[in-house]
């Protein structure tokens, strides 16, 4: 049975059972901190079994696309020499909120497997908690599982929790029994407890049971969850009759195609088997990173996206890939799975050109780092080290800048352990970036608020509203007096609160008692809080108040905003559809935009964005909103952002014909309103990501006055002409480079004269030439380097050199019996400095110019001996 059969039937199977299908979230989890990726089920449910969110359904079923690569789930290191680890997998899961509970789960997995799959009962072993008395019965009583295939496990492997307080419960796994085909113990708990491949899990059932505090007290949860995850690759191994996931036909639809084209026969040797099963599993996880927004870098998701597509070039290798060779299948990934997950369709170009773009950005370390790195190996193994020298790793990563991971990886090929942990860690801050943040704590009186506040915002400027929640730092009040800082939430209000990139409003809140400045608006757990100051009288709880909101800065910001949307479409047109926004900042100053793009944008790009913006603004396009179905959204070309969560109803933002996207925020009524747009800064923020910060309006009206009054002062200050400034400015920096250089000859005419400053000192049968210089740096301190030791034909020259307070050591050397790099490295240390390079010729700096003599004594000591 092929896996498009198995995941519909799964599907349709809940579906005919009143579960709600539900498509895959985004693999960037929505407004979850603590994540780095989707990496079950149940993430995109999170809200709604802590009954923060009300789906209109109780029930549900999905396909979830899932990463575990970085953070607590990590099995990245795994891949390629297991059956069953991989860094992307599908999680088939149902779900119930607050509907049915065990006995339903139970009931719902066994038909599944037993009757609608077949898979014969004989096969399958279950477990429990060892507590969970009710899970044992209904697996006995009501399906009919000997109580000899029933086992009972510990919390480590049958109780799960949400985190160290929260929803929490036992759960029940499901394992089928691969029999004498898979070698493992004989006793089946054994087999099971050892975590064998004889039988393997299968589904795993969470049974939400209760909510423990910090004390680590339990309470019955009122509406007991349902929270399940099967492994498509695992039932497809089972339905597919073999033993590995590998061997199914996700994986094989890729390994095998992947493998003719790149002239690879599988079988031939278990390496090149290990690296095709790595190259085939680190594709899925690139196309569907990619194509989820993701984009490479060394921070965060963009890190580990960029380690999983190296390690796969790495591996490339092992089996002849001497070049940029991963883009060439990315297409085998979208063909295989594009039918279920358009996302790939829609990126498919975007998939294959940011992918070669990052191969051939690492190319250049692979080449000359992996060399290194094998022939270091090479020796380890001949000599029979068990262990890879900390300092020869630290040497290779310093010098070619080859990460440690993938080092540990090929260390493991040779049989070699490397542990990166151990290996300069201060200095390799990526994987520590790569990591969720921590959730900042909900104050009580919003977590229990028990209602939501209705926002007017998109209606009017003013609105009357009830307050119902008063806030002094976390602390709930019945009053806020003049001159205190706080929070205010009413029932009503027509403040936008900060979404989207879009700042919240400002404005007043009043009654006849008092008067409220708003400064802030946010929203948490669907309450708009607005933040500011008491500035007369009192506000009380249950208070009615006139909720006014500055309409000039709101004006402002709704400019910005819609010009945001022509600026994103904009960029698609100039640099390709390969641009997304990778975040924003709307406010009534400024916009800023990040979004990805692989180099720094000319000004004739620049030039072009701004043409398309300001041509869409002199159209005076009309600006208009809907609410629509989120499939019928997306059907209809609206752009939507990976890693926003969206509800089945969302609000569209069409700009004339020429943009189109899901929007919550506000926006002007036509593009006139907004006057004109000027581009004042682009820059890189990360690898792949750079930012834009434009100007609107009265804003750009006087940035171009600002401009015009800097060059009239400027041509008027240096003499220039309107018509030849430019010319004007090369001529004057021609002469001015010119006459830097007479300065520098001159110096290097003086350093290169004998003096007190220099001497040559035979040490056995080479000579040392010691000089020191003044006010000769970088490239002329190398130049002056090469002549000194022709100078001396056979030996070794140290030179020192103090400039503006600054020291710079070199070493040069012809000779093979002296480390350029390792002396100057002790040179420095006696100048309060540090550095390094290659056996022939290596530079440092230091702090304390006084030294610099003593440093150059001690080179010479160390070469005498």
């Amino acid at each position: 049975m092929k896996s498009a059969e198995i995941r519909e039937r799964f599907l349709s199977f809940f579906e005919k059972n009143g579960h709600q299908r539900v498509a895959s979230s985004s693999l960037i989890p929505a407004d979850d901190p603590t994540l780095l990726f989707a990496n079950a089920g149940m993430n995109q449910f999170k809200d709604a079994f802590l009954g923060l969110e009300d789906r209109g359904y109780t029930t549900a079923c999905s396909s979830q696309k899932c990463v575990r690569a970085g953070g607590k789930h990590n099995d990245l290191d795994n891949v390629g020499y297991t059956a069953r680890h991989h860094t992307f997998f599908e999680m088939l899961g149902n779900f119930s909120f607050g509907d049915y509970f065990k006995e339903g789960a139970i009931r719902y997995a066994w038909d599944f497997l037993t009757v609608d799959l077949g898979i014969p009962t004989d096969r399958l072993y279950v477990t429990v908690f060892r507590e969970d008395d009710e899970a044992f019965a209904l697996w006995r009583d009501m399906i009919g599982v000997p109580e000899e295939r029933i086992f009972r496990f510990d919390e480590a492997d049958n109780f799960w929790s949400m985190g160290d307080t929260g929803p929490c419960g036992p759960c029940s796994e499901i394992f089928y029994d691969y029999g004498d085909r898979v070698a493992g113990p004989a006793d089946p708990y054994e087999a099971i407890e050892s975590g064998s491949d004889k039988i393997v899990e299968i589904w795993n059932l969470v049974f939400m049971q209760f909510d423990r505090d910090e004390s680590g007290t339990m309470t019955p949860l009122p509406k007991p969850s349902v929270d399940t995850g099967m492994g498509l690759e695992r039932i497809a191994s089972v339905m597919q009759d073999v033993t590995s996931n590998y061997q199914t036909d996700l994986l094989q639809d890729i390994m095998q195609p992947a493998a003719a084209e790149l002239g690879v026969k599988p079988g031939d040797n278990e390496q090149g088997d290990a690296a095709l099963r790595v190259i085939a599993d680190h594709l899925r996880a690139t196309s569907f990173l990619l194509a989820d927004g993701v984009r490479p870098s060394n921070e965060k998701r963009g890190y580990v996206l960029r380690r999983i597509m190296r390690r796969a070039m790495v591996y490339g290798r092992h089996i002849g890939q001497e070049g940029p060779f991963l883009h060439r299948l990315t297409d085998l990934v979208v063909e295989k799975m594009g039918a279920i997950f358009p996302e790939l369709v829609t990126e498919k170009a975007n998939i294959k050109l940011l992918t070669e773009i990052e191969e051939k950005q690492f190319e250049r370390t692979i080449r000359n780092g992996l060399p290194i790195l094998e022939k270091y190996l090479a020796r380890f193994t001949a000599e029979q080290r068990p262990e890879f020298p900390g300092e020869v790793a630290w040497y290779i990563y310093e010098t070619f800048g080859f990460p440690l991971d993938l080092m540990a990886d090929v260390a493991r090929d040779a049989g070699i352990k490397l542990d990166p942990e151990t290996v300069k860690p201060e200095d390799t801050a990526g994987p520590d970036t790569a990591k969720g943040e921590g959730a900042k704590k909900t104050p009580p009186a919003l977590e229990q608020a028990g209602f939501t506040t209705e926002m007017t915002c998109y209606g009017g400027l003013a609105d009357s509203g009830t307050v119902k929640i008063l806030l002094v730092g976390d602390e709930g009040r019945d009053s806020l007096n003049a001159g205190e800082e706080g929070v205010v939430v009413l029932d009503r209000t027509p403040f936008y609160a900060e979404s989207g990139g879009q700042v919240g409003d400002k404005g007043t809140l009043v009654t006849a008692e008092g008067r409220f400045e708003v400064a802030e608006t946010t929203k948490t757990l669907d309450l708009v809080l607005h933040h500011g100051k008491m500035v007369a009288g009192t506000l009380a709880s249950g208070a009615e108040v006139e909720a006014t909101v500055d309409r000039l800065n709101r004006r402002d910001t709704m400019k910005n905003h819609t010009a945001t949307h022509l600026l994103h479409q904009a960029l698609r047109d100039v640099l390709g559809l390969h641009v997304r926004q990778a975040g924003s900042l709307v406010d009534p100053d400024k916009l800023r935009f990040d979004f990805n793009h692989f180099a720094p944008m000319t000004l004739d790009e620049i030039q072009a964005v701004e043409d398309l913006v300001n041509g869409e603004i002199l159209n005076n396009e009309t600006v208009e909103t809907a609410v629509m179905g989120q499939d019928d959204a997306r059907n209809s070309g609206a752009i939507a952002f990976f890693g926003d969560k969206y509800g089945d109803t969302v609000r569209v933002v069409s700009v004339g014909s020429y943009s189109k996207e899901f929007c919550g925020g506000t926006h002007v009524g036509a593009t006139g309103e907004i006057g004109s747009f000027k581009i004042v800064s682009e820059r890189g923020l990360a690898a792949g990501v750079r930012r834009l910060i434009a100007l609107t309006g009265p804003k750009a009206l006087e940035r171009f006055r600002e401009s015009e009054d800097l060059l009239r002062v400027a041509a008027d200050r240096f003499y220039l002409k309107r018509d030849s400034f430019l010319a004007d400015l090369e001529k004057a920096q021609e002469e001015k480079r010119a006459l830097q250089q007479k300065v520098e000859d001159l110096k290097m005419k003086l350093a290169k004269g004998g003096g007190a400053a220099e001497r040559i000192e035979t040490v056995g049968d080479f000579q040392v030439m010691v000089k020191q210089v003044s006010e000769v740096a970088g490239g002329q301190l190398r130049q002056l380097s090469d002549e000194l030791l022709k100078k001396i034909k056979d030996g070794v020259v140290l030179l020192g050199a103090e400039n503006e307070g600054k020291v710079q050591l070199l070493v040069k050397t012809n000779r093979k019996d002296v480390h350029a790099g390792n002396l100057v490295r002790e040179m420095a240390a006696v100048v309060g400095g540090k550095g390094g390079g290659k056996p022939d010729m290596a530079m440092a700096g230091g702090r304390d110019a006084d030294k610099l003599g003593d440093a150059l004594e001690k080179g010479l000591a160390l070469l005498q001996g």
